[in-house]
């Protein structure tokens, strides 16, 4: 960490004593702006929400706190100080951490070894304090009120999904921390999980931690913010109290419009069957019998381990199948995934980075992938077929990058799932199972989702939609297939499907399916 350059510009205006922030902090990749004078401040002992639409500009500005990006024009400070961060060592020496949302877990190592990855304890200056170690994690899960939640001794490869975010949690309390920034944390934690981590972030609160809480979930936000800032376009839209506003002002800060009408679709359902599955069970369901028609969305709704992730792998070949059938257009599914895309399954994953996209390679190949064998001649691929194909869908579902080289891993959240969409578009599937399509993305980027979604459903395509939001199910579905336990305990029509309703289904005690309402086939 250095002092930085003189400045001869004129003063930003000060920020409050005591406080982190940014002033007129401008940052530019080639043309491309990604932010431009944002002043804001992080009080200490406050929460402060930062909120906007993916590519609005609020992982460049996490990433200039955190050191790992430099501003192009303006400053950083703490506690009265300019700070000049040339790195995230840098950020961390000054107090300043971020819990990203994708977890940074090293495999091969235990969960106390990556909490303390780079201030291992020693012995004899050289070995490594292993009995030290665990005895620190352990004392560090018990403070922070995650006792019991994770094995220090457990592999980086062996965690879930919810535990990787916890180490990442873990790592980032090590040390003296004056702002911790949390970016979509709850994304992968059961509701139990949830409420440590409120509860944790309110004993930061009054510790007198700045708190930064990135999330698109407004229920959350409401929950823990004091206050409220929102990005549009790389600049800052607005900072609201958040005892003072609603979340209709918020999505109007947000996109400059209301979403009141997002759900609103013609109902296209045609009455031929396109996927019909009977008693399948694998090693994770029983006894599933489920149809989705041309032109239909059925939602797939049910609580974190009902089984509908595991119900769409194995559709998609990727679980066996122990028993019962899958047949789509008559076709049999199940074997492996090949047999699914050739019979017209296309499936967009829940884990988007871990399980469907290449990160380091570019949109073009990306969006290509699936369907190569068109664009071969003999051997080759025809890069210019390629690049037109990859043109087309960026423009049709309107991807925001600089171009279709651009690496993937370099794109927002909301652009990086429409990738993924623009991959099984290009391969034109009969049915698209749709896992989790909006987790992490911003309330403008879930509308253009939603719009694409229709515009499938009118092509007559069949849709299966896994979602834990349920007004987004309860928008987008025609029909609600509730799942619990590994079985199916209900289904709903769209006229008969509430909350209430769903959540009874949920959480039913018997397990014996219900039947389905009239006019709905199960």
């Amino acid at each position: 960490m250095t002092t930085a350059p003189p400045d001869h510009s004129p003063p930003p205006p000060p920020l409050p004593p005591g406080t982190a922030g940014v002033v007129a902090v401008s940052k530019r990749f080639g043309a491309v702006r990604a932010l431009g004078g944002v002043t804001l401040d992080f009080p200490a002992g406050q929460v402060t929400a930062l909120m906007g639409e993916n590519g609005a500009g609020k992982s460049t500005l996490l990433k200039i706190l955190t050191g790992d990006h430099r501003p192009t024009e303006g400053h950083l400070h703490l506690d009265g100080r300019r700070l000049d961060l040339r790195s995230p060592a840098d950020a961390h020496a000054a107090g300043i951490r971020i819990i990203p949302q994708e977890p940074e877990i090293i495999p091969h190592v235990t969960v106390a070894e990556n909490v303390y990855a780079g201030a291992l304890p020693r012995r004899a200056g050289r070995l490594l304090d292993r009995a030290e170690l665990r005895r620190r994690t352990t004392a560090d899960l018990e403070r922070l009120g995650f006792a019991g939640v994770l094995d220090p001794d457990l592999l980086g490869s062996q965690l879930t999904p919810a535990q990787r975010q916890l180490v990442e949690i873990l790592r980032a309390l090590t040390g003296e921390a004056k702002v911790i920034a949390f970016d979509e944390p709850t994304s992968s934690l059961s509701e139990q999980e949830v409420e440590a981590l409120f509860a944790l972030i309110r004993r930061l609160r009054a510790d007198g931690v700045a708190v930064v809480y990135v999330s698109h979930r407004m229920k959350e936000i409401f929950q823990l913010a004091d206050r409220i800032a929102v990005l549009r376009d790389g600049e800052l839209a607005g900072v609201q109290d958040a005892a003072a506003t609603d979340e209709g002002a918020l999505v109007r800060l947000m996109v400059g419009r209301d979403l009141s009408a997002v759900f609103t679709r013609a109902r296209v359902a045609t009455d031929r069957v396109v996927l019909e599955v009977k008693g399948l069970t694998t090693d994770h369901v029983r006894d599933i019998d489920l149809t989705v028609r041309a032109g239909e969305v059925v939602g797939l709704a049910g609580l974190i381990g009902a089984g509908r992730s595991e119900l769409a792998l194995a559709l998609a070949g990727d679980l066996p199948i122990r028993s019962g059938t899958a047949m789509l257009n008559g076709k049999p599914l199940g074997g492996n995934p090949g047999r699914a895309i050739r019979a017209g399954l296309g499936l967009a994953p829940e884990e988007r980075k871990a399980q469907a996209l290449f990160l380091h390679r570019s949109i073009r190949d990306n969006t290509s992938v699936a369907v190569l064998e068109r664009l071969r001649r003999f051997r080759f691929v025809r890069r210019g077929a390629e690049k037109q194909l990859a043109r087309e869908y960026t423009e049709r579902l309107r991807v925001r990058t600089p171009s279709i080289e651009h690496e993937v891993r370099k794109l927002s959240g909301g652009n990086q799932q429409k990738v993924v969409l623009a991959r099984w578009l290009a391969r034109k599937p009969e049915v698209l199972i749709l896992d989790e399509p909006t987790r992490g993305i911003d309330v403008g980027a879930k509308a253009e989702i939603y719009r694409i979604v229709a515009d499938l459903a009118e092509q007559g395509v069949a849709l299966l939609v896994i979602s834990s939001e349920l007004p987004e199910l309860l928008g987008l579905a025609d029909r609600i297939v509730v799942m619990q336990g590994g079985r199916t305990t209900g289904e709903l029509d769209r006229a008969d499907a509430t909350e209430e309703a769903v959540l009874h289904l949920a959480m039913a005690d018997d397990l014996t399916p219900r039947h389905p309402s009239p006019g709905a086939t199960s």
